[in-house]
């Protein structure tokens, strides 16, 4: 069975059992084929991986704090929605990806498994136990920024959804999302200073996200919250040191997604003089190797192929750029011709060879092809 066929056997059955109520607890059943449509489109291609890894229970990775030996469990105990994936932010992402090709591609072939596998997760139960999870008061942290900002913009995919399932689903992922806003609101004025770092903690990208969101639903007290905190932190940056990146960990680029945030505060003539003063060295010749893209050399290594998702996140920020500029900005060539440059390495890099890139991966090219962070505009 190859990648463009079908989810592989021994992951999509262990997701069954798992679904079932059953697990080997290797994540590995009996290798029952179960196939898919033929992919006919890119996006199609990564609901594979996504479809393989939202109910996959193992590996995983958990970010547990236990206050008693009542805390032992299992990941599905735990978070039974968002147990599958490696880790929760990218069963979040995961079902965030499938819920994307629902929407933009309603009459695909994979709509129906996409239904299913999304039905299985979102019921009241599971979502009554993520809830419960994420309000113990000693998990304040939990999934902050980067796990809960997928999450919120998971669901205002479903709020701009008429479906009538996504509908619903929408209002059994409400409380969780309350809980979440309610949470981040109180933390986001204690935060003195922004996160530059490259991983699951920068500030730039999550408050990106969240601002997508609290647009999307008409949150304007969030908005607020964010714009003007937003501002505090970026608004007077100057040349930022995109020189110095990526990181050997990155999947984010930190110079690029304060620019990709700060083009959906700023009005457009501010953010352009404001991005001349950020990031000098964009070429006005519309060259695109100002800026290289990354290089994986042990896709198998979980840190490592990080650096795939700094290519897919560097393409949507620099498109995401290039849309705040007036038409006659002699830098949007430049970030276009860099942004089509780290596509194009970016894609090439989604497979299912490695679980390590997998499970995380398809969702970054997705919210690349279909212009999330650019259509949420």
């Amino acid at each position: 069975m190859t990648f463009y066929k079908a989810v592989s056997a021994l992951a999509l059955s262990a997701a069954l059992a798992a679904c079932n109520g059953s697990s080997s607890g290797t994540g590995q059943g009996e290798a029952t084929m179960v196939e898919l449509p033929e992919p006919q489109t890119v996006e199609e291609r990564f609901a594979t991986l996504a479809l393989e890894c939202v109910h996959r229970p193992y590996p995983n990775k958990i970010s547990h704090v236990m206050t008693s030996d009542d805390d032992i469990a299992t990941p599905r105990e735990m978070t039974p929605a968002f147990y599958g994936c490696f880790d929760w932010h990218s069963a979040v992402h995961g079902h965030w990806l499938l819920t994307r090709i629902l929407r933009t591609q309603p009459d695909s072939e994979f709509a129906e498994p996409i239904r299913e596998a999304l039905a299985q997760s979102f019921t009241a139960e599971n979502m009554a136990g993520e809830l419960d999870y994420y309000s113990h008061p000693d998990r304040g942290g939990f999934e902050r920024p980067y796990g809960i900002a997928w999450y919120l913009q998971l669901v205002a995919e479903l709020e701009e959804s008429e479906d009538p399932q996504l509908t619903e689903w929408r209002e059994t992922l409400r409380p969780l999302e309350d809980a979440i806003v309610e949470r981040f609101s109180a933390w986001l004025p204690n935060l003195a200073y922004p996160v530059r770092l490259g991983t699951h903690n920068q500030s730039a990208f999550a408050l990106g996200l969240m601002l997508d969101y609290a647009r999307t639903v008409g949150n304007t007290e969030l908005e607020t919250l964010i714009v003007e905190k937003s501002t505090d932190f970026f608004g007077e940056d100057r040349n930022c040191p995109i020189g110095y990146e990526p990181s050997g960990e990155d999947f984010l680029s930190p110079c690029l997604m304060e620019a990709d945030l700060m083009r959906r505060i700023m009005p457009r003539g501010q953010f352009a003089a404001w991005l001349g003063s950020f990031l000098p060295e964009i070429p006005l010749d519309g060259a695109g190797d100002w800026l290289e893209p990354g290089v994986v050399l042990d896709a198998s290594d979980g840190k490592l192929v990080h650096l795939d998702g700094v290519n897919l996140s560097r393409a949507w920020a620099l498109e995401g750029i290039a849309s705040a500029l007036s038409e006659d900005d002699p830098r949007i060539e430049a970030l276009q011709a860099a942004a089509d440059i780290h596509k194009e390495v970016g894609i090439a890099s989604v497979s299912d060879e490695h679980y390590s890139g997998s499970h995380w991966l398809a969702s970054f090219a997705t919210y690349l092809t279909t212009r999330r962070g650019i259509a949420a505009e």
